[in-house]
C-alpha cells in the first residue's frame, strides 16, 4: 500500500500541474478601456468668455457634488455698484437654469434650477446687500437651492465672505446663507445652512 502511494503521488503532480492555463500566442483584442472621464470639462477660451461678457463661475451638478462651470454674464459699463450686483446675480440665475451644453450634458453635469426666476435688490429696510427672488429659497427644492446659494455666494452679486442675504417677494423674511464644504459634497441632502437677517 506505501509503494502504491508513493508511485501515485508523481502522477498527481503532473496532473495537477496541467491544469494550468497556458500562455496564447493569438492575438487578442477587446478594444481600448473606457476613456470617458466623468465631470471633467476642456477649459474654454477665456478671451472668447471675456468677449461674451464678465467672466463668471456657476455650480451645476455632476454626480452627487456640486462643481464650478464657467460662463459669462454682460454687464453694462459704468452700472452703479448696487446695480451691477443684480444685473450680475440675475445673469448667474439665467445661466443656471439655462440647459447645460452638450459637451456638459456628455460629462454627466444637469441643473435643478427652474427657469423664470427673476432678482431685486433690497427693499426700504433691507440690508443694502440683499438678493430678493420673485421665487422664495424656501420653495427650491434642497439640489436647486445649493446652486443658488453657492452660485451666488461667490461671486460679485455679494460681499464675497461666503455668504448671501436671500428673501422671497415683498416683504418675506431674509436669511442669510452659506455654501459649506457639506453643501457642495452633498447637495441632495445638506441644505445650506442659514440665519435669518433682520433689517437695518
Amino acid at each position: 500500500m506505501t509503494v502504491r502511494r508513493l508511485l501515485a503521488l508523481p502522477l498527481l503532480g503532473a496532473l495537477l500541474t496541467g491544469c494550468g492555463i497556458r500562455a496564447t500566442e493569438v492575438p487578442t483584442d477587446f478594444g481600448a478601456a473606457p476613456s470617458r472621464v466623468p465631470c471633467s470639462l476642456a477649459g474654454p477660451d477665456l478671451s472668447t468668455q471675456v468677449s461674451r461678457g464678465v467672466p463668471v463661475q456657476v455650480f451645476l451638478l455632476c454626480g452627487t457634488s456640486l462643481v464650478t462651470v464657467d460662463r459669462a454674464v454682460r454687464v453694462p459699463g459704468g452700472t452703479p455698484d448696487a446695480q451691477r450686483r443684480v444685473i450680475v446675480a440675475q445673469g448667474l440665475l439665467d445661466q443656471l437654469a439655462a440647459s447645460p451644453s452638450a459637451p456638459e450634458k456628455a460629462a454627466g453635469y444637469m441643473t435643478y434650477v427652474p427657469g423664470g426666476i427673476n432678482v431685486a435688490g433690497p427693499g426700504p429696510k433691507d440690508p443694502e446687500e440683499t438678493l430678493r427672488l420673485s421665487t422664495a429659497p424656501g420653495r427650491l427644492t434642497s439640489y436647486a437651492l445649493a446652486q443658488v446659494v453657492c452660485t451666488l455666494s461667490d461671486s460679485a452679486a455679494t460681499e464675497g465672505d461666503g455668504s448671501v442675504i436671500l428673501g422671497g417677494p415683498g416683504g418675506a423674511p431674509l436669511h442669510r446663507y452659506g455654501c459649506t464644504d457639506d453643501v457642495r459634497n452633498h447637495p441632495g441632502t445638506a441644505r445650506p445652512p442659514s440665519s435669518e437677517v433682520t433689517g437695518r
